[in-house]
This record gives C-alpha cells, sequence and structure tokens, in this order.
C-alpha cells in the first residue's frame, strides 16, 4: 500500500525545515528501534488522527551557494509538484510575497497541483493579519502558523490529511505476488533491466493499472512465482533534473519503496558504488525493504583487474554495516545473469518471511552468550533472560535482559552476526530490540 506523499516546498529561509521538525516530532509512524544510528533524514512517515502520509523537506536538498538558490528552488519545485500528492507552499508573512514566489505559484496553478499555502513565521497577530497579502498568489487562503512556538500547526495537519488520499481504499493487484521495486541513480539501466526481463520467452507479461498515481505496474512469472514490478518510469512531464539528481531520485524511492516488499538497487559496475548509491540503499534499509544490490554493466568492466571479490570487498569496506546485502553482477543490455536477479529476489523474499521458534533462538542466545559474554558497563553484569520473534517482514527479536540500556552496540552487532550465521536472513535488515527484565530463566 503506498502512503501519501507531502512535500514542503518554498524558498530559502522560510521556515522549511523547522515546519517539518515541528510536524514530525513525537508523531513518527517508523522510528529506528537500532541503537548507535544516526542519521539526517529529509523524509518521515507520521500519522495524524489515525492516518499516515510521508512529510518530505525539500529544504534539505538546497545547494549552499546563494547564486544558485533561485534556479534550483523553481527546479525542485517542478520536480515536487510532478511527484507529491499534496504540496505544502511555504512563504514567509514577515517579508510577503516575493518574485519567486509568484513564479511558484504560477507553476502550481498551471498544473492543478493541490496545494496547501503556509505563511509561516506569523509569530504575533500582525503577522497573522499580514499573511492575508498572500491571497494575491490565487491559491486560496493562507494558513498562517508558526513553526517555532507551533501555533495553528494542528490546523495544518487536520487540513493535509483532509486533502489527502485514503489509502486504507486501495487494494492490490494479485496480493500473493512478490512486489520488487527497482530504485537507482538516474541512467543507471533500471528500465533495461526489466525491459530485459519482460522480453524473456519464460516469463508471461501483462500490465496493469497501478495503485498509486498515474502509474502501471507489470506482472510477471518466473520459475512458478508471481512478481509485480513496481513503475520506476521517469518523471511524467519533463524537468529539469541534472542538478537535483539526489531530491529526485529521494522522492522516486520514497513512493516506489512504499508498496514493495523486495527494493533492487540498481549500480554501475564502471563507477562503483558510489555515496549516492549508498544513501539510495539506506533509504530501502529505513523502509525496512529487503534489498538487493544488482551491479549492472558488468559486461563493461575489466575482468582480470576489477574481479566479483575485489568489487565485493570495496563495497563492504565502504558500508561495512551492509554485508548481509548480497550482490548480483548482470548486464542488462546483453541479459547476463539477469534472471538470477529474480532467483536471489526470491530468495531474499522467503528469509523476509521467515519465523523461528523461540526454543531455537533460545538455543542461539545461550550459545552466544556463552562463547561471548556481553562485557560489563560500570560494574553492571548484563544478563540476559530469553529472546522471541514478534513479527516477519521486517524480521523483529525482542530481546529481555536485566539492564538492557547498557548492551553497546559492539555486543548488538555480534549477536545480529551471529543470528544471521545460525538462520540465514539474506538481505534483510533485523530489528533487534531490548527489553527489561521478564519471568523467563536467566542465561548466565
Amino acid at each position: 500500500m503506498a502512503l501519501p506523499v507531502v512535500a514542503i516546498i518554498g524558498r530559502p529561509n522560510v521556515g522549511k525545515s523547522t515546519f517539518f521538525n515541528r510536524i514530525i516530532k513525537d508523531r513518527l509512524a517508523i522510528t529506528d528501534d537500532q541503537p548507535g544510528v544516526t542519521r539526517d533524514r529529509l523524509y518521515r512517515t507520521m500519522e495524524w488522527t489515525g492516518r499516515f502520509f510521508v512529510a518530505v523537506d525539500t529544504g534539505g536538498f538546497l545547494p549552499r551557494s546563494h547564486e544558485l538558490f533561485d534556479q534550483r528552488v523553481r527546479e525542485q519545485a517542478e520536480i515536487a509538484i510532478q511527484e507529491a500528492d499534496l504540496v505544502l507552499f511555504m512563504v514567509d508573512s514577515k517579508v510577503g510575497p516575493m518574485e519567486i514566489d509568484k513564479e511558484i505559484a504560477k507553476m502550481l496553478l498551471k498544473m492543478k497541483q493541490p496545494t496547501l499555502l503556509i505563511a509561516n513565521k506569523s509569530d504575533n497577530e500582525t503577522l497573522q493579519l499580514e499573511a492575508n497579502a498572500f491571497y494575491s498568489l490565487g491559491l486560496g487562503e493562507p494558513f498562517p502558523v508558526s513553526s517555532t512556538d507551533g501555533f495553528n500547526v494542528g490546523n495544518v495537519l487536520d487540513e493535509i490529511v483532509a486533502r489527502l488520499p485514503d489509502v486504507s481504499e486501495e487494494k492490490e493487484f494479485r496480493p500473493d505476488a512478490i512486489r520488487v521495486a527497482v530504485i537507482g541513480r538516474p541512467n543507471v539501466g533500471k528500465s533495461s533491466l526489466v525491459n530485459k526481463m519482460l522480453g524473456d520467452a519464460r516469463l508471461i507479461v501483462t500490465d496493469i493499472a497501478g495503485t498509486t498515481r498515474d502509474s502501471v505496474d507489470t506482472f510477471l512469472e518466473y520459475s512458478g512465482q508471481d512478481f509485480v514490478m513496481i513503475d520506476t518510469a521517469g518523471l511524467r512531464r519533463q524537468a529539469r533534473v541534472k542538478d537535483n539528481l539526489e531530491m529526485y531520485t529521494a522522492l522516486r524511492s520514497i513512493r516506489t519503496l512504499q508498496r514493495a516488499d523486495v527494493a533492487l538497487v540498481l549500480v554501475e559496475a564502471p563507477n562503483g558504488i558510489t555515496g549516492q548509491d549508498i544513501k539510495i540503499i539506506e533509504q530501502a534499509e529505513e523502509a525496512r525493504k529487503a534489498i538487493v544490490i544488482v551491479v549492472n554493466k558488468w559486461d563493461l568492466v575489466e575482468k582480470d583487474t576489477y574481479t566479483v571479490d575485489h568489487f565485493t570487498r570495496t563495497f563492504h569496506e565502504k558500508a561495512r554495516t551492509m554485508s548481509y546485502i548480497p550482490l548480483v553482477f548482470v548486464s542488462a543490455l546483453t541479459g547476463q545473469r539477469v534472471t538470477k536477479v529474480l532467483d536471489k529476489v526470491i530468495e531474499v523474499y522467503n528469509d523476509r518471511q521467515k519465523r523461528i521458534p523461540t526454543a531455537e533462538l533460545n538455543n542461539f542466545l545461550e550459545a552466544a552468550v556463552e562463547e561471548r559474554h556481553p562485557p560489563a558497563h560500570r560494574g553492571v553484569h548484563i544478563k540476559f533472560y530469553y529472546v522471541t520473534q514478534t513479527e516477519i517482514s521486517p524480521p523483529t527479536f525482542v530481546f529481555f535482559a536485566n539492564y538492557p540500556e547498557q548492551i553497546d552496540i559492539t555486543y548488538i552487532r555480534y549477536l545480529e552476526n551471529r543470528l544471521r550465521e545460525r538462520f540465514g536472513f539474506v538481505g534483510n535488515a533485523l530489528r533487534m530490540k531490548f527489553n527489561p527484565r521478564s519471568t523467563r530463566p536467566d542465561m548466565e
């Protein structure tokens, strides 16, 4: 099920990030349970009055150079208008309508994009009245808010959920199929890979009207398993994305990942795995999806100097916590090993559905603790009582201990590695929670 996307746009210094931080505070629908993991996030899934949506702070993508601001704001507004279900157009009550505000308003009106006009920095009654000047933009009534003290933010959230589509009524086509999102930087060969899969004579292909706005998904059958390849087409209207690839890719990935079971992250073999590739993989991790990295254009690599082992080792050095993610080396152009991608999708999906009996988990925990005791913290000795798997998709494990907050990240990584050695979970990030004492017997 795809959650609606709400993009906050506007010129620099109107308070987009402050507003974003205000609305997500204490209302996160998805939290990161891994200790020691902190990342700057430009989007978050949140809940308001029982409705869920993804909020995107486009301000996080702006360049540092002031000379580029106006051009980038226009381009990013165009991208957000095309990709979001609802746009929050933010302006500044303290300075009134500016020329760049008027240009963005014209784009919104021309493209008939659902929009809420947010007059930020309305910190007192006088400034709240000044917000009326934005009626001239032609976007309807401006909502005066103060992101710093929270004035009127709740009313804006009420209006957001009132205008968003009700995704609870959406029904997925073929619910038994594995839903696969093909994501990655532009021009890494996503379309070529999917087209090569669809062109294989052993695959049965059908077009499906998608459940997300203006998308078309593709159904295929391979090795007795149904797949739905989620739409990864380019922008529906031409936009200048050359200098905004990070924002464009993030918005596309957010929408696509919402409906997926498995994420195929495409990278280019000749260029290696880049920092932007790592960010895209992190998006899939944060969305709690099973992941396969597809290394495309392998036919262009000199095999005597850049072998599979070398490429894999280099990736693990760049992203040590991602060593659980499998890599498949393909050529979408020649078709080399393309069906191996679908084989790997089936493998990681099956591991995503795996449930381990509590008795087996406790045997594992007892052996792991016996082999390596958790380090004492300031004289506090850690005792584990038991572990159980509480969820699948993603696999979630709850460990009960006397002082769970004192378990350090190194020992958590050790337990995760031992879990994988014993039970697999290839391509799946594990959620590991640590709770206080329970009534089970001690594991010394």
